[in-house]
């Protein structure tokens, strides 16, 4: 792209030199009322030709300036974001750290309550009848 700008701008200040070198004849030129300037047509020309590239220069400036705020403010509101998001991060690992230490003690009281179900279930079962005759010696003690 360099290239094709650079042969562009050489053709066409070629085309203003030799506009200029065969246009040599005084012209004048009122800028102000009653302010007139009089010179060869060819550095008219050129003075105008210089004046349009400052011109066009400065707007690309102004341009890339503007763009530059625009993208600077962008890029502000992205770091914002972006650390706003970091914060919730760090909220959700907090968060996640919590219910892990919470999360072994209710395991625990969930393995006591199963294992009480458990002896329970176990006293609950049936156990074959057993027969208990007293001894004579128990029943004279009293």
């Amino acid at each position: 792209m360099r290239q094709v700008n650079f042969t562009l701008i050489f053709v066409i200040c070629l085309a203003v030199v030799l506009f200029a070198i065969e246009n040599t004849q005084l012209v004048s030129i009122k800028v102000v009322k009653g302010v007139e300037i009089n010179a060869p047509l060819s550095i008219e020309l050129i003075i105008t030709a210089g004046i349009g590239a400052v011109l066009a220069w400065t707007f690309s400036v102004w341009t890339t300036l503007q763009e530059l705020f625009v993208t600077q403010e962008a890029l502000q509101a992205r770091d914002l974001e972006i650390e706003s998001l970091h914060t919730d991060i760090e909220r959700y690992k907090a968060e996640l750290e919590e219910q892990r230490l919470l999360l072994p003690s209710v395991s625990t009281a969930t393995s006591a309550d199963s294992s009480e179900l458990q002896v329970t279930s176990v006293i609950a079962r049936p156990e074959p009848a057993t027969i208990i005759t007293p001894q004579p010696s128990d029943l004279d003690a009293d």
